[in-house]
């Protein structure tokens, strides 16, 4: 899934690499839920790692997203990091007081 969002930054999407998944992209309440939805095509990456260093432009819907992949992945009884995760980002997390969550 790619394109411009309606913020008028260019549409994230997560890709398989190899082991593991990585994002490139904005993820922002714009595109979030369609993100998501593309997520449950993919299976979980074989590594358990989740690269963010593409991620362009993030909002607090993008924490969402990582909160529900990591939902999934317990589910699903599979391991799942990000690695990478911005600083921006990694900030949200720690005010929001689910950084923990994040990084477990």
């Amino acid at each position: 899934m790619t394109g411009e969002s309606e913020t008028g930054t260019t549409r994230g999407t997560f890709a398989a690499a190899g082991q593991s998944w990585t994002y490139t992209g904005a993820l922002t309440f714009a595109d979030a839920a369609a993100v998501l939805e593309a997520t449950q095509a993919l299976p979980l990456p074989e590594s358990g790692v989740v690269d963010l260093a593409g991620l362009a432009h993030a909002d607090s819907a993008a924490l969402a997203v990582l909160l529900a992949l990591k939902r999934r992945a317990a589910a699903e009884r599979r391991p799942l990091a990000f690695r990478s995760m911005p600083a921006t980002l990694d900030s949200l997390a720690r005010v929001y007081g689910i950084d923990d969550l994040l990084a477990s």
